[in-house]
C-alpha cells in the first residue's frame, strides 16, 4: 500500500525524523511538507532534499493563501496514492514561548484545526496530532507508573501562571482531533510527547542539547532554581517519530484518544547535567542556578502502557545512547 503524507513543520526536530524515517530505500511512499523555519532550517533536510518522493514548500501554516496552495498540491498528488496521512508538526514549543498567550494561540490552536479541516477536505484517511505532557501540568507523575491518558487533569490558571496557556491550548487540539473522529470524519489520535530531543536541534534551547552547549561555550552551566528539584525523562527525537508511524499504521488505534509518549529512564536535571560534563570529559563541572520559572512541575512520569498495548512501539534509544549521539554532535560543530 502507498502512502501519502501531508507534514506541517516538516523541517522541525519532529518533522525532519520522520522526512528519514519515512523514506526509507524501498519506500513507494511520498512526503509534501512545508514549513515557514520558524525554528529551524532548510538544512535539516539537506539528505533529503533532492529525494524525488519528497516535495517541499516553505510555507507558513498561518498564511491562507498558501495553505490552499497546498491543499490544491495534495489533492492532485492523492490520486496516485492508496492512502493520505496529515501529521500535523507545526507548533511553537520552545519553554521561552510558553508564558507568551498570542505567540502559541495562532499555530498551535488555529492552525491545527485549520489543517485537520483540510484533511478532511482532501478525503485524508487519517490525522496525527502532536500533542504535549505540558497538558497534566502540576500532576505529571503519580506512584503507579507514571500519569495515564484517562486520568483527570488539574492544571495550574492564569493567577498562577500564564504558561498554562500553551497547554490549555494543545489540550483544545486534542477535542478537535476527538470531535472529528466521533463524527466519522476522519481516523486520528493525538500524541503528548514528554521531553524530546535530538541529537541535531539546530537552536538549543531544550534542555539536553542547552546543558551540552553551554559546557562547550561556557565551560559552566546556568540552570533555573527549579532544576535543585526536578527529575524528567527524556524521549529520543528517534523513538518520538517512531511512535508517530506505529500509530500512523494501527487503525483500531486511531478512535480519537490521547497516546503519551515516553521512557521510564528518569534522571534528576543536576544528575544530568553531571552526566553530560563527565561524557565530555568535565570532572568537576560548574552548575549555576539563576532565576525560576512558575507552574513547574517537579516530576514528569507518564504511562506508556497504552500505545505499548495497541502498537508495537516501545522507545530503542537509551538515555545514554542518546547523549553520546548529542555530545558527539554539538563537539563536532
Amino acid at each position: 500500500m502507498s502512502k501519502l503524507y501531508a507534514i506541517s513543520g516538516v523541517t522541525g526536530m519532529t518533522g525532519n525524523e520522520l522526512v528519514r524515517q519515512i523514506l526509507t530505500d524501498d519506500s513507494t511512499d511520498r512526503i509534501l511538507g512545508f514549513d515557514n523555519f520558524y525554528a529551524s532550517s532548510i538544512d535539516t533536510v539537506s539528505d533529503r532534499i533532492n529525494d524525488e518522493r519528497f516535495e517541499f514548500f516553505e510555507y507558513d501554516l498561518n498564511n491562507k493563501e498558501q495553505m490552499r496552495k497546498f491543499e490544491n498540491r495534495v489533492k492532485e498528488t492523492a490520486v496516485s496514492f492508496d492512502e493520505i496521512i496529515y501529521i500535523n508538526c507545526a507548533a511553537v514549543v520552545h519553554t521561552e514561548h510558553f508564558y507568551h498567550v498570542y505567540e502559541t494561540f495562532e499555530t498551535n490552536v488555529e492552525g491545527m484545526n485549520y489543517f485537520l479541516e483540510q484533511a478532511i477536505r482532501t478525503g485524508a484517511h487519517k490525522y496525527i496530532n502532536c500533542s504535549t505532557s505540558e497538558v497534566y501540568s502540576m500532576n505529571s507523575w503519580n506512584e503507579n507508573g507514571g500519569v495515564k491518558e484517562s486520568d483527570y487533569l488539574t492544571m495550574s490558571v492564569a493567577e498562577h501562571s500564564q504558561r498554562t496557556s500553551y497547554a490549555v491550548g494543545k489540550l483544545m487540539t486534542e477535542f478537535f482531533i476527538k470531535d472529528a473522529v466521533d463524527n466519522g470524519k476522519i481516523k486520528g489520535c493525538s500524541i503528548r510527547f514528554a521531553n524530546v530531543y535530538s541529537k541535531d536541534e539546530r537552536y538549543p534551547k531544550h534542555i539536553i542539547p542547552f546543558i551540552i552547549n553551554s559546557f562547550r561555550e561556557d565551560g559552566k552551566v546556568v540552570l533555573l532554581e527549579n532544576s535543585l528539584k526536578n527529575r524528567r525523562t527524556f524521549l529520543n527525537n528517534y523513538d518520538s517519530c517512531s511512535a508517530v508511524l506505529a500509530l500512523a499504521s494501527a487503525d483500531h488505534a486511531l478512535d480519537g484518544t490521547v497516546y503519551n509518549v515516553a521512557t521510564d529512564e528518569e534522571i534528576s536535571i543536576i544528575d544530568l547535567a553531571k552526566l553530560c560534563a563527565a561524557k565530555m570529559g568535565i570532572d568537576d563541572p560548574v552548575i549555576e542556578f539563576k532565576g525560576y520559572r512558575e507552574s513547574d512541575p517537579e516530576r514528569r512520569l507518564l504511562s506508556t502502557e497504552k500505545i505499548r498495548t495497541r502498537t508495537s512501539w516501545k522507545p530503542v534509544v537509551t538515555l545514554d545512547k542518546g547523549l553520546d549521539e548529542c555530545i558527539a554532535n554539538y563537539l563536532k560543530r
